[in-house]
């Protein structure tokens, strides 16, 4: 011990008291971060990140800090100036001059510069000049591209590959600005050339790329964290749904295996909420099974090419969002526990439950079963429903309805076999009648 003390110097050894005031300073640090809310624009956790990358990166246009400085992104750089010219074009020509406007706008910001810093986690370091007009260049930028003007959304939608793909990039959770930003900036821009509400037209124009297709809460009156917080927010039920924690491990059942049982599947439409799922039974199905059939009624959801994204992110935001209520995150669990193979997503295709798009029901199949994968399902909307329907598939009717369909239906000989059957043993019993009074 005494010869390691000796080859210490005493240069080496740590000052206790400096180490304590980097120690308070980093309480200080802390202290101060304590009072501000978390942030609701970041970069997804890598466990999620990695499953599918492509899914959380612009391919276009960045919006926001995060990505800025990505090369994919660089190109498009320049064309939002033409965008900022088309919209202070238009305000030019109602004797609003593009100094004013633009003076308005960076007043907005600059006003809430702090407060803008605090949505985002894991920005780099931007100097509060760099970040305002990043800021009112992209708000500009997202607002000239949801109102064009006629002559500019002839350009737009010549180049329809570029048009979808921004479409796609402005419902990325990395790629956000403050929704207030936005609001802000559309007061003194868009408000001044047509009345209309900011949050309609935003979930009007990304109708085709929400993969329900139904309009739900349209938001007008209620704080947003960005465009796609305001998307998650479309699907909240008009009253409120109490929040339940899922009973591990869920009931997992396929849809195949339900309808075997019984069940059937039905598009749902509920006033209340977009994304309710009913299933009733009742004392019927216990006595008369062919008349007895229970229906699961669930919203229609549509897979195409932007529904992995879409619903990727959304999931995202709400698993790492506090406050946030798992709505869509419930549904890809729900969707999930009924389809393992491609034949019980065809079966929900043919109940016109799913509509699939995609070039293969595999595809489809592949994509419902990666959804959920690495989520953490803390709160489950279905929990009642999936009860009943476990109670219901565990029943001695349904039970054994579905093993006699998995013995004797699950083939056409199989089907043919038992009516020979039940053929040759009515003709047996006839015949033993005839024989019978033959003999008397």
């Amino acid at each position: 011990m005494a010869n390691v003390d000796a080859d210490v110097e005493v240069g080496d050894v740590p000052n206790i008291q400096d180490t304590i005031e980097i120690l308070l300073e980093c309480r200080e640090t802390g202290r101060n971060l304590s009072n501000q809310l978390p942030p609701t624009i970041y970069m997804v956790p890598r466990r999620i990140r990695d499953l599918s990358p492509d899914s959380f990166e612009p391919q276009v246009v960045s919006i926001g800090p995060l990505h800025r400085d990505d090369e994919l992104v660089q190109e498009f750089e320049e064309q939002k100036a033409t965008y900022m010219h088309h919209l202070l074009h238009r305000l030019e020509q109602l004797d609003l001059s593009p100094q004013q406007i633009l003076d308005a706008c960076l007043h907005r910001v600059n006003g809430s510069i702090d407060r803008i810093r605090a949505c985002y986690g894991g920005m780099n370091p931007y100097t509060d000049a760099e970040l305002a007009q990043m800021m009112v260049m992209d708000a500009i930028f997202i607002l000239e591209f949801l109102f064009p003007s006629a002559e500019h959304l002839r350009l737009i939608s010549g180049n329809v590959i570029l048009k979808h793909s921004i479409f796609h990039d402005l419902v990325l959770l990395e790629n956000q600005i403050p929704f207030f930003v936005l609001q802000d900036i559309f007061d003194c821009t868009i408000s001044r050339i047509q009345t209309t509400s900011l949050t309609s037209v935003v979930l009007q124009r990304l109708r085709f790329i929400n993969p329900f297709k139904v309009i739900g809460n349209d938001g007008v009156g209620i704080a947003h964290d960005h465009i796609l917080g305001l998307l998650q927010k479309s699907f909240h039920p008009t009253k409120n749904m109490p929040s339940t924690r899922p009973s591990l491990p869920l009931p997992n059942h396929s849809a195949v295996e339900l309808d075997k049982a019984g069940v059937k599947f039905r598009p749902n439409k509920d006033a209340n909420w977009q994304m309710a799922i009913e299933f009733r039974s009742s004392w019927l199905a216990c006595f008369c099974w062919c008349w007895g059939n229970r229906i699961l009624r669930m919203p229609v959801l549509y897979i195409q090419d932007n529904t992995d994204l879409f619903l990727r992110n959304v999931i995202a935001y709400e698993q790492c969002t506090p406050g946030v209520p798992h709505y869509v995150t419930s549904y890809a669990c729900a969707i999930d526990l009924l389809v393992d193979t491609k034949e019980d997503l065809f079966m929900l295709v043919e109940s016109k439950v799913l509509v699939n798009t995609l070039t293969s029901n595999e595809d489809a199949t592949n994509m419902i079963n990666s959804i959920c994968k690495e989520i953490i399902l803390a709160e489950f909307y279905y929990k009642e429903q999936w009860q009943q329907l476990d109670r219901y598939y565990n029943g001695y009717w349904p039970k054994n309805l579905a093993r006699l369909k998995q013995a004797y239906f699950r083939r056409p000989w199989n089907m043919i076999a038992l009516f020979a059957g039940f053929v040759l043993f009515a003709l047996t019993i006839v015949q033993t009648i005839f024989t019978i009074k033959a003999a008397n």
